[in-house]
């Protein structure tokens, strides 16, 4: 599991796929509002003028030097939701990137968000 204590200190590093391929740059971590565990990276892809936040969970994620691998395809990672790299994750938006990895997803017993961004 990827303990982000540390979260600021590994802001731009590569985040690769199990077989070592690049995905894209760390760029933050979305919480679990509910446990307030690590629940998704947020990863910078894309061409210098055409980037974009897509996100991955971490929940099979582990460290290494220098990089985040995570335990998700390259080629569905890149093709998960995502927001502009300026953007914030919209509430309504939430279900859709579980879905996307095929992760159940409730809100908050009174509506709240699921994630947070630190």
């Amino acid at each position: 599991m990827f303990e982000a204590d540390n979260i600021r200190d590994w802001r731009g590093h590569d985040v690769v796929d199990g077989d070592g391929r690049k995905i894209g740059a760390l760029e933050s971590i979305y919480f679990d509002t509910a446990t307030d565990r690590p629940a998704f990276a947020a990863v910078m892809i894309g061409l210098p003028t055409r980037r974009r936040l897509v996100f991955v969970p971490v929940d099979k994620a582990t460290v290494g030097p220098g990089y985040l691998k995570v335990g998700y395809d390259k080629s569905l990672v890149k093709d998960a939701p995502g927001i502009d790299p300026d953007g914030e994750l919209a509430a309504e938006d939430e279900g859709a990137v579980f879905a996307h990895y095929q992760l159940p997803y409730e809100q908050g017993s009174r509506g709240e968000r699921r994630l947070g961004r630190r």
